[in-house]
């Protein structure tokens, strides 16, 4: 069986209203939570991007039994690695267990904004790589000392670690970070049903690992509405692939690369309306490409109880079938 998570779309949502819906996610009987960590919205129509960790805290809080995980917190450059460290394990002690650490290379969009330029892809794959060794290392409990090629740690120790390791997801798009993801992750996390990626992953040692995905859908009694809603919001994902969302430097330069792409374009890979069907079909490509977990967006945050109300009554018991 698919684990079927939701998603907290930070891009999309005010903060408060984040905590609200991961409460509502528990209530309505999701498997699991992810959020987003994002320094700008893909869009400015999105209009939101607030702090994803303070966000996190109150979750945890607020939530009794659904685990969280990040989807996708890169560090490399916004974030040190030994801060991602210790605001990992401070997360598995304040949700008692629930959290996972989710991580990426990340995106100029988000990364930019400390001023240091935005590194090659090549680069990029080595920084990560280190990264995650270090993050590792401290999730020990251990003092570590460190002196790589991109970071220094001078004798760090985290004093506050939960009883049980974080575990660490590693995204990947391609072979070279599929077999990152299988050196050094204890879960995959790919964002389309990429047979070939997890087929990767599991031939450098990953198998029987935990791979996690995540599909976009707009729901809307009326599904024509449901289509020009995920349009607004969510032609930045129909802009051209990965090796070009990852080096555009701002939401002006995604709506400038996302201004040929028609409503029609977006609800092709976007379910839109309230065909359970529909969304049943495109799930079901994930768990057939061997995932294990599937999150849900809900395109619109204005549109979130009507979903939790949908999936609650039509949407989880459907896909409880896969």
């Amino acid at each position: 069986m698919v684990n079927i998570g939701y998603t907290l779309m930070s891009e999309q949502t005010p903060a408060r209203q984040l905590v609200g819906n991961a409460v509502a996610a528990e209530h309505t009987g999701f498997d699991f939570a992810v959020i987003s960590d994002h320094y700008f919205p893909w869009l400015e129509e999105m209009g939101h991007s607030p702090y994803a960790w303070s966000v996190l805290g109150a979750v945890a809080q607020a939530t009794r039994r659904l685990p969280l995980m990040t989807y996708v917190t890169c560090p490399i450059m916004r974030y040190h690695p030994a801060v991602v460290a210790q605001k990992a394990a401070t997360m598995g002690v304040l949700s008692e267990g629930r959290f996972t650490l989710g991580l990426g290379a990340g995106e100029n969009l988000n990364e930019h904004v400390i001023g240091e330029g935005w590194p090659p892809a090549d680069t990029r794959h080595r920084m990560f790589a280190e990264a995650v060794e270090i993050i590792r290392r401290l999730f020990s409990g251990d003092y570590v000392t460190y002196n790589g090629e991109f970071y220094d740690v001078d004798s760090a120790k985290l004093y506050d670690l939960p009883d049980e390791r974080v575990p660490i997801g590693v995204a990947a798009s391609g072979g070279r970070s599929a077999r990152i993801a299988a050196e050094h992750a204890d879960l995959l996390v790919v964002n389309d049903p990429m047979p070939e990626v997890v087929a990767q992953f599991q031939a450098a040692g990953g198998a029987g690992k935990p791979i996690y995905g995540q599909l976009a859908l707009a729901y809307d009694s009326d599904a024509e509405a449901a289509e020009q809603r995920a349009h607004r919001l969510w032609r930045w994902a129909a802009a051209g692939g990965w090796k070009v969302m990852a080096e555009l430097p701002g939401p002006v330069n995604f709506e400038a690369a996302a201004s040929s792409v028609r409503p029609e374009d977006v609800a092709r890979s976007v379910p839109c309306g309230a065909e359970v069907d529909a969304v049943v079909h495109a799930v079901r490509a994930f768990a057939d490409a061997g995932f294990t977990h599937v999150a849900l967006v809900q395109i619109g945050a204005d549109q979130q109880q009507p979903f939790f109300e949908w999936a609650e009554k039509d949407l989880l018991p459907a896909l409880r079938g896969l």
